[in-house]
């Protein structure tokens, strides 16, 4: 897959700018008036500067080696839409006894009201923290009194034991900002590896030393001292069909390679795949858990009385492994405990469930391996050398007569071969515990194809009484089928369905194959409705887009710098076919359009008519790739346009005399 984003390895250059903090609460006229039309003129808010240092410090907390991290901002509000700003979550992260801490928390919102300013400082009482998850908190606080025009600045402190990817600093954020500043103290015991990531380039960097900058058990540690700028800088725009942002937002990443010991040696981080592959293989909470075929050597013949061939056997294996295990919806690409014991508990998180899939392939005599991966929300892996920490889940392989299949049994509604969209993401590392690790591609072993076949009769008053016949495959059949299990049953989620459908009421509804995932998703409705807008003796007016319309172009950006990526191909199809009482001739209707992608990406086929006593409409939406790229995206925008604007047209039937 082609790279989208840059990733450059920094050189030191020349410092142009004077580089510092800021002193909170100098508040300036220039800040109030900020006219945003220099930056940009659709901008709801601004960061009008911004200042971050980080550092390697003894705590006096802990007593051990922390990450200090001081933040500052200041932001210049201008309507309603920006007053989102003020309302501030900071995230921080928690493993056992190692967590991170938010402390020295400052915010004010300064108003500038009969010529002077004034300053509404927040109440200390408005901090809380919420508990994301057992390895999540997030901070939160509201700034007070904010109106069109308010500049809001905050301050917090945060100290961190994770040292490993030293501080992430983001210059990219929602809305655009006019400066950013990081300033960065690396121990001269500390190697890292430094990427900027993004399409955005730094305005300027410096670097020097640092005398002394800490001291460990009485020894003095020089530092690098490095600026990091950028001026101007967009905001980050997320629309959808996207990947992670932090696959495109400009930011600098630090990973640390390597740590020289003060006894003379040294602790390498940055490890070769060989490395990887051994302690992988050997890691208690991953390859050893691959390696428990005997967990399922009493139930395999069972699970294989009825196969007569490797694939039937894999889907055998496949089929209950979903039935036995539930995904406790926790990622990780290693065991909580062990796959016995989520046997036994019926339950675990994804590695749980896809470590015990390859244990049991693997007892059933198949040839199965582990793929790690990082999910579409967790952002592409680096393949410059490994970092593990990038890697958050895991599936499985196996591998049949020549064909690979990967499978994750975390979906039960998921047929054999389809990954959740979640897991299609650039690339994922096969580990196999007698072999060299290799990379894969991450693909959607189908697409999401849906057709819609309608037979009606329109009555002289108007209405239409009809089937609607959908069928569902691939991923389109997937979220069919979690959408229809939130209910309790098919019955409430037809009347649910009912409700949504204003203008459609459903008379009778069967429903096939809502469990049988291998085979195609059948929704039948019998219908009634009336699409006529207006009845005349001899006119029928009437919009014929009542059966799943394009509500809005997803595609709105002037430019795209990422991106569009669908997960799957797709393939869309209605056909309407209605008996009309009577001869009618179409005097008015949508144009038949015949419009395409380049170079094969997709195209979109609309035809109508009468004949033969019957209205006809026929559409096909299809999208052949799974991915666009940026300079492909004008052609998909317009692509949408078209549909959109014809969509607009009516149809007129006269009657013919």
């Amino acid at each position: 897959m082609r790279k989208t984003f840059l990733i450059l390895i920094l050189s030191i250059t020349l410092f142009t700018a004077k580089a510092q903090n800021f002193n909170f609460g100098a508040i300036t006229l220039e800040d109030v008036q900020f006219d945003r039309n220099k930056i940009d003129s659709n901008a709801n808010a601004v960061v009008l500067k911004e200042f971050g240092t980080a550092s390697v410090q003894i705590s006096d907390r802990t007593n051990s080696t922390e990450l200090i991290f001081e933040y500052h901002v200041k932001i210049k509000i201008f309507n309603k839409e920006g007053y989102k700003q003020a309302n501030i979550i900071i995230p921080t992260y928690k493993d056992g006894t190692r967590e991170e801490l938010i402390s020295m928390v400052r915010a004010s919102t300064f108003n500038y009201e009969n010529g002077r300013f004034v300053e509404s400082v927040m109440d200390k009482k408005s901090i809380f923290t919420e508990n994301k998850s057992k390895y999540t908190v997030l901070t939160k606080f509201t700034l007070p009194n904010i109106k069109d025009g308010s500049v809001i600045e905050y301050s917090y402190r945060l100290e961190s034991p994770n040292l490993f990817n030293f501080k992430t600093w983001e210059f990219q954020s929602d809305i655009p900002k006019v400066y950013s500043e990081y300033l960065a103290y690396i121990p001269a015991i500390y190697n890292y590896n430094v990427s900027l990531r993004g399409f955005n380039k730094l305005s300027d960097t410096k670097s020097e030393v640092a005398k002394e900058c800490m001291r460990i058990n009485g020894t003095p540690i020089d530092c690098s001292k490095i600026w990091y700028i950028m001026k101007n800088i967009p905001a980050f725009i997320e629309e959808d069909y996207m990947t992670a942002a932090s696959n495109f937002k400009s930011a600098i990443y630090f990973e640390l390679s390597e740590q020289q010991l003060l006894n003379g040696g040294s602790q390498k981080y940055t490890k070769t795949w060989k490395d990887i592959d051994y302690d992988l293989t050997g890691e208690k909470s991953l390859g050893s858990q691959m390696k428990r075929k005997d967990l399922f050597k009493e139930v395999m013949p069972s699970i294989l009385k009825n196969t007569s061939d490797d694939l039937s056997k894999a889907k055998a294996v496949f089929d209950y492994i979903k039935k036995q295990i539930k995904w406790n919806n926790y990622y990780g690409k290693y065991s909580e405990d062990n796959i016995k014991r989520a046997i036994d508990m019926h339950s675990g998180n994804v590695a749980d469930v896809n470590l015990s899939l390859i244990s049991a392939l693997s007892a059933a005599n198949l040839d199965a391996e582990a793929v790690i991966l990082s999910t579409r929300d967790n952002g592409t892996v680096n393949k410059l050398y490994p970092v593990m920490s990038d890697f958050n889940y895991i599936i499985a392989k196996v591998n049949i007569n020549g064909t690979s299949y990967l499978l994750d049994a975390t979906e039960p509604l998921a047929p054999f071969g389809l990954l959740p969209l979640r897991c299609i993401n650039d690339q994922g590392r096969v580990i196999n515990l007698k072999k060299p690790s290799y990379w894969i591609d991450l693909v959607a072993g189908q697409k999401t194809s849906t057709s819609y076949i309608m037979e009606g009769k329109l009555a002289d008053d108007g209405k239409i009484k009809g089937t609607i016949t959908t069928h569902n495959t691939g991923y389109a059949a997937l979220n069919k089928r979690k959408e229809i299990k939130k209910y309790n049953s098919i019955d409430e989620f037809v009347e649910k369905l009912d409700e949504r459908m204003a203008k459609i009421q459903i008379l009778k509804h069967q429903i096939k194959n809502v469990d049988s995932v291998e085979n195609t998703l059948t929704e039948i409705y019998e219908v009634e409705f009336s699409p006529i807008a207006n009845v005349g003796k001899d006119d029928l007016y009437f919009n014929p887009f009542f059966i799943n319309p394009v509500a809005k172009n997803p595609f709105n950006l002037n430019e795209r710098t990422y991106p569009v990526d669908l997960g799957a191909a797709s393939d869309e199809r209605v056909i309407i076919n209605i008996a009309l009482p009577g001869k009618y001739e179409m005097t008015e209707k949508p144009k038949d359009l015949a419009i395409g992608l380049p170079n094969n990406g997709g195209r979109y086929l609309l035809k109508m008519l009468t004949e033969d006593g019957s209205l006809s409409f026929s559409q096909i939406i299809q999208f052949n790739k799974a991915i666009y790229h940026p300079e492909e995206y004008p052609y998909l925008k317009e692509f949408y346009s078209k549909i959109l604007q014809n969509q607009k047209a009516d149809v007129l039937l006269k009657k013919v005399k």
